[in-house]
């Protein structure tokens, strides 16, 4: 073992203690306390470090759902108590997302499953309306083009690679990034502009107000994947000019099964329907149909009620947040472990551009990437959670054409905080990672279904959460 490396392993642990706000979680969250068994024996307190994947529910709104759920019935059309609670329940979550994000008054607030979902159900409607049937402000429809970046997450890039489309590659900074956006602007024949608000992979913040503003000037509208962004900062979609937005219950303490698209409703009311079903027509005949206006004509079929009622409870709690305690908090953990691994000789942050944390409105939310020199992702992703009982994400966080461009084709491994986060969380991860460097695996570890897992391993799920054997790896990237 290189000395060099062994003295910053060793010295790593010790740290300055934790000052002020990020001492301490934000907020409760479910599982805070949660024990995770560890492969060598004896449990531990379990570190999550997973919030950019799916976050936990907050206590708040985890105790929300237990007053509405004696209450939960059909909505809309029932006559019932119960059905008037829900109806209400329902259509005033609209309004508390819609204040949430600060949207424009007649904006269309449409509940869907999650932000992929969102993302297709807009381009399912650009898509109808460049083909001829309605109207699309700006180029013409014959040549309209959807513009996206090379740096999205999956669920904002192949939902336009089924319409005419055109991507461009992020530059190495903020600013020459929003200059090849204004080039590709420029030349005309875009009529929406999709990008992300935070970076899955790496956490970098888009200056989405100036983004808005290139693509109000050159005629085209502009579509915020907020699935990171809205976790982490307030949102204002009326000041930033943002024509549609999308973000998920799951990633924002409200893991109930729903998500929500936001934006301007002429689109969303001239475009096909998402769902062909009941509830999103005003008159249906044997071989005709005339649909309605509004989010119903995207809501075909029952709604998920009690996923749209706790993602409005979400966004009520992180209104209450003071923002500069919120986004302090974050920033000194996500500092602290920056500095933690920076320590430790093998080990590399990655991150997109070199200006993130200059330039203008810009920075980076609680998320951190990084590689292990000398060791498979998913292999120290594995040793982290069996040995230390560290939960972080490994792979390619569905955003594949990122991960080449970082060199990192193979994957990476990504650490990612959120309001139930602690100082401990941070140390945790990088003495897990120092011990490796140090000590080399403790376990011995195998290929399952594709995924790294510790060798007959015997611990055991609860008992009503039977551990499937071969589905280790199942589905990877399904989520995120």
């Amino acid at each position: 073992m290189n000395s060099a490396i062994l003295e910053k392993a060793h010295t790593v642990v010790a740290r300055p203690a934790a000052a002020g706000i990020s001492a301490a979680p934000l907020l409760p969250v479910v599982g805070s306390e949660l024990a995770a068994p560890l492969i060598t024996g004896g449990t531990t307190r379990y570190v999550n470090l997973d919030y950019a994947a799916s976050a936990p529910a907050v206590e708040d709104v985890s105790a929300h759902l237990g007053q509405i759920l004696p209450y939960y019935a059909s909505v809309h059309r029932g006559a019932g108590f119960a059905s008037q609670v829900s109806t209400s329940v329902y259509e005033n979550a609209r309004h508390i997302v819609a204040d949430f994000l600060g949207a424009r008054g007649d904006d269309t607030v449409i509940f869907t499953r999650n932000t992929t979902d969102s993302l297709n159900l807009l381009a399912g409607c650009v898509g109808s309306l460049l083909a001829g049937n309605g109207h699309v402000d700006g180029p013409s429809n014959d040549h309209g083009e959807v513009l996206y970046l090379d740096i999205e997450h999956h669920a904002n890039l192949l939902p336009w690679q089924a319409l005419p489309h055109r991507s461009v590659v992020a530059g190495h900074s903020v600013a020459s990034t929003l200059h090849r956006v204004e080039t590709q602007l420029r030349a005309g024949n875009v009529v929406l502009l999709a990008v992300t608000g935070a970076s899955n992979v790496t956490g970098e913040v888009l200056p989405v107000a100036e983004l808005a503003a290139l693509a109000h000037r050159h005629g085209a509208r502009i579509v915020v994947d907020a699935a990171q962004l809205a976790p982490h900062r307030r949102i204002d979609m009326a000041r930033d000019g943002i024509d549609y937005l999308a973000f998920s219950g799951h990633k924002l303490y409200a893991p109930f099964g729903a998500g929500v698209l936001v934006g301007r409703p002429d689109w969303l009311d001239a475009g096909t329907p998402h769902l062909a079903g009941g509830g999103a027509v005003k008159d249906v005949r044997l071989q005709s149909v005339r649909w309605t206006e509004g989010p119903a004509r995207h809501e075909a079929g029952s709604p998920n009620v009690l996923g749209a009622a706790t993602l409005a409870r979400a966004t009520q709690v992180l209104s209450a947040l003071d923002p500069a305690q919120w986004r302090a908090h974050e920033e000194e953990l996500r500092a602290r472990l920056v500095a933690g691994l920076g320590q430790l000789e093998g080990v590399t942050v990655h991150q997109l551009f070199a200006d993130a944390d200059t330039y203008p409105k810009c920075g980076s939310i609680g998320v951190v990437n990084f590689s292990v020199e000398g060791y498979d992702a998913g292999l120290v992703a594995a040793y982290l959670s069996a040995e230390h009982g560290v939960g972080v994400r490994d792979g390619r966080f569905c955003a594949h054409p990122l991960l080449r461009r970082l060199g990192l084709a193979a994957g990476s491994l990504r650490a990612s905080f959120g309001v139930g986060s602690r100082a401990e969380d941070a140390d945790r991860l990088v003495d897990g990672v120092a011990a490796l460097l140090r000590d080399g695996l403790g376990w011995d570890y195998v290929v399952d279904a594709g995924r790294w897992v510790p060798a007959n391993d015997s611990r055991s799920f609860p008992d009503w959460a039977p551990n499937v054997p071969g589905t280790a790896g199942a589905a990877p990237c399904s989520t995120d």
